[in-house]
């Protein structure tokens, strides 16, 4: 159960998630993707995770400090080995500016969850083998 308000629940269950690969893959939760089957296998990896950093639980903070978020998502990332390639997250229809975001492939769901909880996130988008994205709310 999640302590999360149901229309933003909602919305991110609506929100394309975009990877800038090419061509771009676009993740929709819930619908199985070839293209991100095709980016596991190239990078020889079984799962992956869309992560942001920016606007901590969904507060809407500047374009600076977002940008200063983001920034620190990758150092970590690229300290500590990972591969990733950047994306943004887009509602279709509602007013949210897109939010830079991060495929880090080949991470596993649990250390998914702790890197989102550690960037202060409501929730992710995590991707195992079968290749359906899937939402993963970490309040």
């Amino acid at each position: 159960m999640s302590s999360l308000d149901p229309a933003l629940l909602q919305a991110y269950r609506e929100t394309r998630y975009e990877v800038s690969a090419d061509p771009p893959v676009i993740l929709s939760i819930g619908a199985a993707s070839a293209p991100l089957r095709a980016l596991h296998q190239r990078f020889g990896v079984e799962c992956s995770a869309f992560v942001s950093a920016c606007n901590p639980f969904s507060r809407p903070v500047d374009a600076a400090c977002n940008a200063a978020r983001h920034a620190a998502l990758r150092r970590e990332l690229t300290a500590a080995g990972w591969a990733y390639l950047e994306g943004f997250g887009r509602h279709p229809a509602n007013d949210w500016p897109a939010e830079a975001s991060l495929l880090v492939l080949g991470l596993a769901l649990q250390a998914s969850r702790r890197l989102g909880q550690h960037h202060q996130q409501n929730a992710l988008v995590w991707c195992g083998a079968d290749a359906v994205p899937q939402l993963v709310l970490l309040r």
